[in-house]
């Protein structure tokens, strides 16, 4: 959520930095401030005649006791009453419609970043070589499928399309890689977290992605009450919500959390040819990373995870390159974010394997996470997010870029410990 104060004193400058990120937010914003200054004039009402009644009520027994009449000072209090009644009804459509506003204002996009959609993003670095053939390369659902790591059509016989099933190195090649994650972010310092998957309302409106997109995950409701729970879309939702309502000491920051965790996603509209397989799909898994962090180590913090998700993805040995996204492809919470991009040769281009994103302070205002700093004041931190990483685009190009003209799969290297040493995957290693 953005500070009333920044838009109260910089309404323009907002607007034009809403707008680099494609939102026109002009009039929601004009309307802010004008509920903004009702909502300042009817609890100063509100207080001034409940400071009144204070005065009148202690005047009262006085009165009687002086023997005077007190049905002026009785009347004037029930004006009083019905004043303060009528500007509590008033106070709360107003921040209602006040609030409803604020939350459905995107986050500001820093501003160095270009504005507009993924037409401007920016790479800004490449890493190793791309992968070239003296053979007919297939596609990693062939080879998936020929070497019994993956199941589609059980997968969908299970559970619908957009769903598959690891299956025996299949399943082992994916903890691998799960291993490989958790235990170079552990090495690095983070704590691991295994949360629920199954999220309360106010983890995905801290996260920001509520209300806007809580059409977008998966609902459960409590066949026994009135509860709604939402499947987790990303760990980032849970870990952000770890200290909500909270306040840590700057001796605390920063936290650096990782979770292993499912992501549930609605996936709208129909899949690309070229996206056939696990690219995309209603469940992934996932390693998240999440600092809370000194607003003044925001930007070390985001370079440190970009590093880390670069350090992962090198690991495996793949050609990849980092994009500097513009303000529009930037998700409606984060103020910046670099994407990690690898090829899946089969796609011809690159895809996103690893987002990291910094939400300045937007996600800690609308969970209210804040910081006591040595000098005693109180301010709220910044919260930062990246993929370290998302198995659901590394496998596919695992196999993809490893696979030899035999149709076996090098394994590699960083891998080969969680799979008792095996170096080759083949149709004779199942």
């Amino acid at each position: 959520m953005l500070d009333i104060k920044l838009i109260r004193e910089n309404p323009q400058d907002v607007k034009d930095r809403l707008l680099a990120k494609e939102a026109d937010c002009g009039e929601a914003i004009d309307r802010i401030i004008e509920l903004d200054a009702l909502r300042r004039e009817l609890i100063a009402k509100s207080e001034s005649d409940k400071a009144e009644q204070n005065r009148v009520s202690k005047r009262i027994p006085e009165m009687k006791k002086a023997g005077e009449d007190t049905t002026e000072v009785f009347a004037r209090m029930n004006e009083l009453k019905e004043s303060v009644k009528a500007a509590s009804a008033e106070l709360k459509e107003v921040e209602t419609e006040f609030n409803d506003l604020m939350l459905s204002l995107p986050n500001l996009p820093d501003r160095d970043l270009k504005p507009g959609g993924k037409e401007n993003n920016e790479p800004i670095r490449y890493y190793g070589e791309q992968r070239t053939f003296d053979f007919e390369p297939k596609h990693h659902v062939d080879l998936c499928t020929d070497l019994g790591l993956i199941d589609y059509e059980r997968g969908t016989k299970l559970a619908g399309s957009g769903f598959w099933i690891y299956r025996g190195l299949g399943a082992r090649l994916e903890w691998a890689l799960l291993n490989y994650f958790i235990d170079t972010h552990i090495a690095d310092g983070y704590e691991l977290m295994l949360v629920p998957h199954m999220l309360e309302y106010e983890c995905g409106l801290t996260a920001g992605q509520f209300p806007k997109f809580a059409d977008d995950v998966y609902k459960i409701a409590n066949p026994t009450d009135d509860r709604i729970h939402y499947m987790l879309p990303t760990a980032e939702a849970a870990l952000v919500s770890v200290h909500r309502n909270e306040l840590l000491s700057e001796e605390d920051l920063p936290k650096k959390y990782i979770s292993y965790t499912p992501c549930f996603r609605r996936e709208a509209g129909s899949y690309r040819s070229d996206e056939r397989g696990m690219v995309r799909g209603h469940q992934f898994n996932k390693v998240e990373m999440v600092q809370y962090t000194l607003p003044e180590k925001s930007d070390e913090a985001f370079d440190e995870l970009v590093g880390k998700a670069e350090a992962l993805v090198k690991g495996l040995g793949f050609h990849f390159r980092t994009v500097k996204l513009a303000a529009a492809d930037c998700s409606a919470s984060m103020a910046r974010t670099y994407d990690i991009e690898i090829q899946i040769p089969s796609m011809n281009g690159y895809k996103e394997v690893s987002s990291v994103s910094n939400a300045r302070e937007y996600q800690a205002r609308r969970g209210n996470i804040r910081v006591k700093r040595a000098n005693g004041k109180n301010e709220l931190v910044h919260t930062l997010n990246g993929s370290g990483l998302a198995t659901s685009r590394i496998l596919p190009a695992l196999v993809e870029q490893n696979q030899q003209k035999d149709g076996s799969i090098v394994v590699p290297e960083v891998l080969r410990k969680y799979l008792g040493g095996m170096e080759i995957i083949s149709k004779q290693s199942d």
